[in-house]
């Protein structure tokens, strides 16, 4: 009998419910036997891709791992369910465990794990672990969210987005780090779907992906990155989408490829959906339904701080006048076009108005502030973001200005450069008040280097006044709310095309409880 089908046999056996702990501490018995002996059941280690957690609570986590004997090939493990012991402890080494059990990872879901841990207590640290068999991954840390309404006297988290493989080096999570953090957000382009490339820092495997399989292998080749493991593993996550996790500047079910039909593009979205899905820390209220998951969701830091996660993909009308920078038409103008879909913009300005808290942030894929990229007289914008919205843009600011949620921060990510904005209802009257701030932040490795743009920069400043600050190098943006402001801090690194870049604060902001708008420090 091979290693694999032994290991099979002893972890797939039944386990009632009063047997369950006792099979747990005998598995984890017979991983410190065979590590004693040198000998490994999985060779090589069950854990390629690490772990991750998300999606705190006030009393618990998400827990994530994915078993992979061959990541980049399938995964390559037999086609059977297995089982999986996790532990989690309220210290590094793992001697304190407060709770322990055992899950499955299925076949159906490429062999990932996601483990909804319950009863742990608010506001706190804790590690965790995976076992199978012999096998034992990574330690990773986590922490709960205060108790709702408690008192919160500081939050300090980072938000980060694209990270095209092919362009460069994931630094800029290793540096994030060493950074004090309660939480990390991704706002989307976690992966992109593009074939591999020759003269690039690094390579694809494979073509253009569009199947299931095609999709697991990506996010494999992206989460085989020692840095963005590193990151994973060091704080819990929420995470959102953009297009590229399935195809550049899609619009629900119509494709960037003119004329492609949408029973095609449901297909392929329903392909990414799933391994989407397979490779976060993301509850079983997000396991997909087809071409569906319920991704937008909301969470408090006690009383300091509400969020509310948005979805710009997967329920917007097709870009009314075309998905790039262009000149506007009459279609941003239509009504009926929409980013968020009714049912989430209903569930967003429902959230905000009930909300009690200090600040009201909003992490979210796409530049909400408009920006007028011709000099002069000529007006051009960006067209899949909210700008080529019209009607959808203002209904949200004219809503921020009548209900006055606190201290409105947006977070965006999508567009391989820095900005801090000013929202406004209309862009077009200079004393029109500001309803809040939109803190936008640079890629982690797409668009490659980048550049300091501080002395190119005037032009489109005076074009758009309300823009506080442009540049265009790589990194991330780390953020601090107490109840008196919120602090950005703009991370970059000098280079990403090859690995050890330092990294520096190129710009600070805050925001100031109660007064709108972005102060440089």
């Amino acid at each position: 009998m091979t290693n694999h089908m032994r290991f099979d046999s002893l972890l797939r056996r039944r386990m009632d419910r009063r047997d369950l702990l006792t099979g747990g501490l005998a598995l984890l018995g017979v991983g410190a036997a065979r590590r004693a002996a040198g000998r490994s059941l999985f060779q090589p280690s069950a854990f390629p891709l690490g772990v991750a957690s998300g999606d705190p609570t006030a009393d618990g986590v998400v827990l994530w791992t994915r078993l992979a004997l061959d990541p980049l090939n399938g995964g390559g493990m037999p086609p059977e369910d297995v089982e999986v012991v996790w532990e989690v402890a309220r210290d590094e080494r793992m001697a304190d465990v407060v709770q322990r059990g055992a899950t499955v990872a299925s076949v159906a879901l490429g062999h990932s794990v996601h483990v909804e841990v319950d009863g742990l207590e608010p506001a706190r640290w804790y590690w965790y672990r995976f076992r199978s068999g012999a096998d034992e991954s990574a330690v990773g840390r986590t922490r709960t969210l205060p108790a709702a309404g408690a008192p919160a006297d500081r939050l300090r988290f980072a938000f980060a987005s694209c990270q095209h493989y092919e362009h460069g080096y994931y630094t800029a999570y290793r540096h994030m780090v060493e950074d004090d953090l309660d939480l990390v957000f991704h706002l989307g382009d976690y992966i992109y779907e593009y074939e591999g490339r020759d003269g690039l820092p690094r390579k694809h495997t494979g073509d253009e992906i569009e199947l299931l399989d095609d999709y697991r292998n990506r996010y494999a080749l992206y989460r085989s990155d020692p840095d963005l493991q590193a990151a994973h593993a060091a704080f819990p996550w929420f995470v959102t989408w953009d297009d590229h996790e399935v195809d550049n500047n899609y619009a629900n079910d119509v494709s960037e490829e003119e004329g492609l039909p949408a029973e095609l593009l449901l297909r392929r979205r329903a392909a990414a959906y799933q391994a989407y899905y397979e490779h976060m820390p993301l509850r079983r209220t997000s396991l997909p339904s087809g071409p569906d998951l319920q991704l937008y969701r909301a969470f408090a830091w006690g009383d300091l701080a509400s969020f509310h996660v948005l979805d710009t993909r997967q329920y917007r009308t097709d870009q009314p006048c075309g998905d790039r920078r262009g000149v506007v038409c009459d279609g941003i103008y239509d009504p009926a076009a929409t980013l968020l879909g009714e049912e989430q913009e209903r569930w967003l300005m429902e959230g905000l108005d009930r909300s009690t808290a200090r600040w009201n942030v909003i992490p979210q894929q796409i530049m909400m502030a408009r920006v007028d990229y011709t000099p002069g007289d000529g007006e051009s914008y960006g067209l899949d973001v909210w700008s080529g919205y019209e009607v959808a843009r203002r209904r949200l600011m004219e809503f921020l200005a009548t209900r006055q949620p606190a201290n409105p921060i947006v977070l965006t990510g999508d567009i391989h450069s820095n900005w801090v904005a000013d929202l406004k209802v209309d862009y077009g009257d200079a004393a029109a008040p500001v309803v809040g701030t939109e803190f936008v932040g640079t890629s982690i490795s797409s668009s490659g280097d980048g550049a300091d743009t501080r002395d190119s920069t005037a032009a489109l400043l005076a074009e758009n006044p309300w823009i506080r600050f442009y540049n265009a190098q790589r990194g991330y943006v780390r953020c601090e709310l107490t109840p008196e402001r919120c602090r950005a801090d703009y991370q970059v690194l000098e280079y990403v095309t090859r690995p050890g870049s330092p990294i520096s604060t190129r710009a600070a902001f805050v925001v100031e409880n109660g007064r709108p708008g972005a102060q440089r420090l």
